[in-house]
């Protein structure tokens, strides 16, 4: 039996809700940097009233932990862990870069994708993915770094796509004269990350509402989560 699966997202400048329900996916989404904590129930609220179902009938949450903006990733983690404790449900975060990368695999076929979000102060969010018929793979790890460290590390080799705000951005990118394949994939969405909570919970990679952290990747900012009920 498929599972029910809704996902979220606010963890930057986009703003997107998925649904995956009876076979058919139906999302949303919107630009909304400044009013995500006002868009994204709603948005929620009418997948789930054009699918004709409650919160109670979806059987996995999925969400975008970060990296991204920190009030976004704030919200987004909020949102998951409120939604998911009133409804009992276990829920799957997905990071903001890798589903870029799910996205390029979608949307152009990319199997070697370099995910840059613009972290301001002269900084990106980075990583590198290679997909083979195993998933996704981690070829450099998640960081916050200068463009310059960013470049030192990509693996060129196999001409990677390149996803994200982080590129455009800085123009040390486009000085660096690599090998790869500007697409036009810049921000995350829910829609793109169904797909990788389907894997995880396939699996069995679950979490508790109580257990979901975000991922903001500067060690300055803390996470308090919501207290247990009691």
């Amino acid at each position: 039996m498929m599972k029910t699966i809704l996902v979220l997202d606010t963890a930057t400048e986009a703003c997107s809700v998925a649904l995956f329900h009876q076979g058919k996916t139906t999302f949303l989404d919107e630009l909304s940097p400044r009013t995500h904590t006002q868009r994204i129930l709603p948005m929620v609220d009418e997948l789930l009233s054009q699918a004709g179902i409650s919160l109670k009938e979806v059987d996995v949450l999925g969400f975008g932990r970060g990296p991204g903006s920190f009030t976004g990733v704030r919200v987004g983690v909020g949102i998951a862990q409120g939604l998911a404790m009133g409804a009992e449900l276990p829920v799957v975060p997905v990071s903001n870069l890798l589903a870029m990368a799910e996205a390029a695999y979608q949307q152009q076929g990319a199997t070697e994708v370099v995910a840059l979000i613009d972290a301001r102060m002269n900084e990106v969010y980075f990583a590198q993915f290679s997909r083979s018929e195993k998933g996704w793979q981690t070829l450099v790890a998640e960081q916050v770094c200068s463009p310059e460290k960013a470049i030192a590390q990509i693996q060129a080799a196999r001409q990677p796509t390149v996803v994200g705000t982080g590129w455009a951005a800085y123009l040390q990118f486009s000085a660096a004269n690599l090998p790869l394949v500007v697409s036009d994939i810049t921000l995350p969405s829910a829609r793109f990350m169904l797909p990788l909570v389907q894997q995880a919970a396939a699996q069995g990679k679950t979490q508790s509402a109580m257990e979901i952290e975000p991922v903001y990747l500067r060690n300055e900012v803390t996470w308090q989560k919501l207290p247990h009920k009691r």
